[in-house]
């Protein structure tokens, strides 16, 4: 099999490395600093799980290069798929299957819901991912590792090899299951899921607001859940999370408090978005609770913590503005 990695940075390039190794013909799309590193030396990812391995795959910034595949791993953030959907055309065949990664309600979620059409305007702002990467050639994933680029063509996994995988209609294809034996050869686990949309709530009960109050506190996954006030904050939200997800047939198999305790257990982890904030990057705060108040909006689902706590990041995001209101 032919896949692409759209988006070779942590996460993408350990999952294009582990389907190298499972034999399938991986390319990367990356650019700058790590896509030079690449070319140049190879990408080496330095695992507990998979040792320190360098692998010498073809790697651009132009997807012309690499032609149609037969899966495109979708590995940029959220806020990122607004801008490349319309460079994956190149990729592109009748078959080709595309593979969310990111965190949040994917923009494919209400493909199979019959009777919905229900796109997300948080998640796909007019509708363009959708028009060139249709629901219907979509499978998601939900990433459960933790990556990092250390150094330009350098990713340290630190831990996590689960990666579960599921088509929007749940059925079991032959697409999706050919995906989860190559992973499973590459030595992650990718179980093949009958509601990957449960998987996703599942992920979202936490990152809906660990990640704005992270990134507004400075604090991290101990810090907030063991500071009471902080914590209160956060069990309200996961409980306005979990009404949202059960107004869309979606019941979240954890409480709040065995959720907040398994976060506590992570230690002096940073989320996502506070290394966002650090690093002076875009968030993904809109396909994360941006998306989960939009949904809940739509079913009348008060969430009032979720809605505070996502102004107060919304601010913190937006690019400094002078005192005319014009950005600096």
């Amino acid at each position: 099999m032919k896949v692409a990695i759209y988006g070779a940075g942590a996460i993408g390039a350990l999952l294009g490395a582990r389907l190298s190794e499972a034999g399938w013909e991986v390319s990367l799309i990356a650019r700058g600093a790590h896509l030079s590193a690449i070319r140049n030396s190879g990408l080496r990812i330095v695992s507990d799980e998979f040792g320190d391995n360098t692998y010498q795959l073809e790697s651009t910034d132009d997807p012309a290069t690499i032609g149609p595949v037969d899966y495109l791993i979708l590995g940029v953030k959220a806020h990122a798929l607004t801008a490349i959907a319309p460079r994956v055309a190149p990729l592109v065949k009748e078959s080709t299957t595309f593979v969310s990664t990111q965190n949040g309600l994917p923009w494919w979620y209400f493909h199979a819901a019959e009777g919905v059409d229900a796109r997300l305007e948080s998640v796909d702002p007019g509708g363009v991912i959708a028009q060139h990467m249709p629901p219907e050639q979509c499978i998601g994933s939900v990433v459960y590792m933790s990556c990092h680029v250390i150094e330009p063509g350098v990713v340290r996994h630190t831990h996590g090899i689960r990666l579960p995988l599921g088509e929007p209609d749940g059925t079991a294809t032959e697409r999706v299951k050919a995906l989860a034996e190559a992973f499973r050869a590459g030595g992650i686990q990718a179980p093949v899921r009958n509601s990957v949309q449960q998987e996703l709530w599942m992920k979202l009960f936490g990152n809906a607001i660990f990640n704005p109050l992270s990134a507004l506190t400075r604090k991290t996954l101990v810090e907030m859940t063991e500071f009471p006030p902080t914590r209160e904050i956060i069990l309200r939200a996961m409980a306005e999370v979990s009404e949202t997800a059960l107004a869309v047939g979606v019941r979240i198999g954890v409480t709040p408090d065995k959720r907040l305790e398994g976060a506590r257990q992570a230690g002096f982890h940073k989320p996502s978005m506070l290394q966002d904030l650090e690093s002076g990057r875009s968030s993904e705060l809109d396909s994360l609770t941006g998306a989960a108040i939009e949904l809940a909006h739509r079913h009348h689902v008060s969430v009032p913590c979720l809605e505070a706590v996502y102004a107060a990041a919304k601010l913190l995001f937006e690019p400094s503005r002078s005192p005319g209101g014009t950005a600096d």
